[in-house]
Parts: C-alpha cells; structure tokens; sequence
C-alpha cells in the first residue's frame, strides 16, 4: 500500500535510479572526512575554554548530541530510505513550511561551514609562509575550494575511494604523535580546568559551540542514501562506527599533546602541526603538516558530497529553481548546486574560523532538532510502518533522543558571544523569507508526492 501525502518521499527518477553507488568502507571514510577529517581545526578550544572543560566537552558532548541525533537518524532512515534524507523526512513529518527550512536552513548554514575549510587550508601553511597577506590567503581558500568541487563533481565513488586514501595518510602521523607522546608525559592536561579570570558565560559558550561543532552533522549521511549500496543496513553500520572513531580523533591527540607540552595558551587554530613538531621533530612536524591539508580536503570533500544534495532535492520537489536539480549526465552529480555553493563559499573565505562556526551552529541546531522532532512525529503519525532500525528504550528513548539535545541546544544558545546574537538570528530568518519569495513572489509550488510503505 501507499500513504498519500503532500510532504513525503518522492518516487526515484530515471536519474536516480542511474545514481553510482558506495559501499560500507568508502561511505565511512567520506563521513568520518565529513564529521572529523582528522584532530585539526578545534584547536582553540583549548585556549578559549581551558583545557580540562574542553575535554570534557569533547568527551561529553557526543552523549547528548551526535548519539540521539544517530539514532533519529537511523530510524527515520529505515521508514523512508530517500536521497535528500533529513530534509525530506522533515517535510514527511510537519509538512511544506517546515522541510523547506530544514533544506534551507542546511544549505545556508553550510555555505559558512564548507567556508570554514578553505580559511584552515590557508591557516595551516601560516607558519611555513609568514609572508603571506590577507589577499593571498583569501585567494589560496577559494582555489582550494574549487579544486574539491571540481573532483567532487566527478561523483561519489572518486570522491569516497580517495576519501579511504586520505583517511590512512591523516592516521599516520597521528598514530606517530600519540605513540612519541605516551613516552614524554609531563604535565596535567587537564588543568587548568577553566582559563582563570576569564567570563564563564564567554568560556563555556565558545567552547561548547566548538564541541558541537565538531560533534554535528550526523543527520549528513542520509542526503546520499540513493547512492548506498543496501542503504537500510549500511546507514546503520556508518553511524555505529564512526562515532567512537570521532570521539578518539578529538580526545586522544589533544590530550597527549598537552600532557607533553603543557602550553595551553598557545593553542590556536592550526597548532596540532606545531605541536607535533615540538613532540616528535622536525619529520612529524612535515608529516603533521600534511596531514592537516589532507584532513582539510578530506572536510570539504565530504560538506560538498552532503550538503549540495540538499539543494538538488529541493529543486526536484519544487522548491527552488528546477534548473538546480540537473544531474551531470554521466557523473550523476548535482553540478550546478555545486557550483552555486562554490560561489558562496569563496565569496565569504575572507571571514575568521571561529567568528563563521560561532554562527553557522545556530542553522545546524535548526535543522538537527527539526531531525530529532520529526523522529517523535513520525511514530505519531506513522505508528505501524516498518522499521529497520527503532531508537532503543522505547518511549523513554524517544524522551532521550529530544529531550537532552534540545537542552543542550537551549544552553549553547543562551551562552551564545554578541556577534552571535548579532548575525545568527538573520541568518535563520533568511528560511522564511525565502520561503515566501520563492512560493508567492516566484509562484515556485511544492509538487505532492508520496510515501511509500509497501517496501
């Protein structure tokens, strides 16, 4: 049988169905390039936050954030196994307002996200190039960029099988560091726990923003699920490894290195390299080097894959222009949402890292909790359709999944910097307006489509 709604999955197009397709191995490593890519780029939060709440933050912050949003995922997943995943499934959940804030949200939120990427390309070659002006860094982000859309481009197979390569050439080093680390322990690296005489509100609140960071996106995956071999199945297989994989990429590098070092204040943004210089020599310090540029293409490689598949969905629905939702012909990828998106991200390369996380976490709160809500909707709205996977301990686990995200969600709002409430809230207003213009102004219109149940 079939369930008529207006705000369901579509039925797949010939160009779906000539989709290329990954398995387990390469679809993880594009997902742990995408959610970790390494322990680069979080570096700060150690000078921001002090490094015992940082830890903390970094080991906590899964259990409340990117777990429950997993297991939305994975329910919500295996009643509706569609590309385009979280936004569609909003739209099956509360309908044509809200899935087209939750794809907006997601595509605008990441234009500052995949941003992000180029600046710390440019960042970690900082040291080796003191010479460099800002116009040159601006102009070495945007190549970056458009040398990964452009590979991007060619499809999800090259872009998952190079992501494997990059995944081994990021863990050597890394290993390397740990192991020269474990033989040169010297100091506390949990202390201080806090930078001391430092505003807690402005301590917690960056700190917190970074975690989340590093912890968010999990809702991802699913805007490729046309393009997984047995998607019910290998969804679940990527969520469950990639989780623990992220928590010791974030933990265990940083922990050692300042139990070694001890240096705290000095950690910004790109100093892993240099810290890997001072522990095991000038070859580490290389390798780490490295590395982090990998680790880089490997993050954007990944925002690319997932998040330009949102905009393609929309536009195959109805929402934005259907000229966004053309397939390259024989890569099967959504080329001209690429584009678009490329365009943005060099435009706004000129912005600092922590200044664009700091607001891009507000959309990725938006668009995570409408994920975790629509999990909760949908066992209201469809009680009896069948489930691969259901989120463990019945009704209180549905409780769990909502319920301590949203309040995590809540403190990191209310701890938010000035610039923050300055800018996040316009860009979150942006959904609506857009919604209005593009419904009334443009007479764009949302086509009907259907669930299907019968699978």
């Amino acid at each position: 049988m079939k369930h008529d709604s207006q705000a369901a999955a579509p039925d797949k197009s010939s160009a779906a169905k000539a989709l290329r397709q990954l398995g387990f191995l390469p679809l993880l490593a594009v997902f742990y390039g995408y959610t970790a890519g390494g322990p680069f780029g979080y570096e700060e939060i150690f000078k921001t936050s002090g490094p015992g709440m940082s830890l903390v933050f970094l080991a906590l912050v899964p259990f409340v954030w990117s777990i429950p949003i997993s297991y939305a995922s994975a329910e919500l997943n295996s009643i509706l196994p569609v590309q385009g995943g979280f936004y569609r499934w909003v739209r099956a959940a509360f309908g044509d307002f809200w899935g087209f804030q939750c794809g907006w949200w997601n595509w605008t939120g990441t234009f500052l996200l995949n941003t992000v990427y180029g600046v710390l390309f440019m960042d970690y070659l900082k040291d080796y190039f003191p010479a460099m002006t800002p116009e040159v860094k601006w102009a070495g982000a945007c190549a970056v960029l458009i040398a990964i859309a452009a590979l991007n481009a060619r499809g999800i197979q090259v872009a998952g099988w190079l992501a494997v390569a990059m995944m081994v050439a990021i863990a050597i080093p890394v290993i390397w560091m740990c192991g020269v680390a474990l033989f040169h322990w010297h100091h506390n690296p949990v202390l201080p726990f806090v930078p001391p005489g430092k505003p807690f509100g402005t301590v917690f609140g960056a700190g917190l923003a970074l975690a989340m960071w590093n912890y968010a996106g999990y809702e991802q995956l699913s805007s490729v699920t046309e393009e997984m071999k047995n998607p019910q199945r290998t969804f679940v297989r990527v969520l469950a490894w990639n989780t623990p994989l992220n928590v010791l990429t974030f933990v265990l590098p940083g922990t050692l290195a300042l139990a070694v070092l001890g240096n705290w204040r000095q950690w910004d943004t790109g100093y892993i390299v240099t810290a890997a210089g001072l522990i095991g020599g000038h070859s580490l310090g290389i390798a780490m080097l490295v590395a982090s540029i990998i680790g880089v293409i490997s993050l954007s490689n990944g925002t690319i894959l997932y998040t330009t598949r949102i905009p393609a969905a929309m536009a195959e629905d109805g929402y934005l222009p259907r000229w966004l939702a053309k397939l390259h012909p024989r890569f099967g990828t959504p080329v001209r949402a690429i584009a678009v998106s490329t365009v943005v991200y060099c435009i706004l390369a000129r912005f600092q890292v922590v200044d664009l996380v700091n607001i891009y976490i507000w959309t990725r709160i938006a668009t995570s909790m409408l994920t975790l809500l629509a999990a909760w909707q949908m066992r209201r709205k469809l009680p009896n359709a069948p489930r691969h996977f259901r989120i463990p301990g019945g009704k209180l686990g549905v409780v769990y999944v909502v319920l301590l995200p949203a309040l995590l969600c809540a403190v990191k709002v209310w701890y938010s910097e000035p610039l923050v409430f300055r800018w996040a809230p316009w860009l979150l207003a942006g959904g609506p307006v857009a919604y209005v213009i593009l419904r009334f102004a443009l007479r764009l219109s949302p086509r009907a489509l259907q669930i299907p149940l019968d699978r």
